[in-house]
């Protein structure tokens, strides 16, 4: 589990903007809802790299927009 401290300062390596933190296929993820690109984590250790950002689409977007909480995903 990424500690909370990581987290409030990770963004996307595409957009700069902040990340979600997400559940996905069993596995932690994070997750640019702007972009709809989601980023794995390997041994805790995020994968922010552009080239490894898997796309969601629609449908599992507001999966993960539902599962993120009330925060604003804009």
């Amino acid at each position: 589990m990424i500690d909370q401290d990581l987290l409030d300062i990770l963004v996307c390596p595409a957009d700069r903007g902040p990340l979600l933190l997400v559940q996905r296929s069993g596995a932690d993820a994070l997750y640019n809802p702007r972009l709809h690109r989601a980023y794995r984590i390997d041994d805790d250790i995020p994968v922010l790299l552009i080239d490894e950002a898997e796309s969601v689409n629609e449908d599992e977007h507001a999966l993960l927009i539902d599962q993120a909480g009330p925060a604003d995903p804009q």
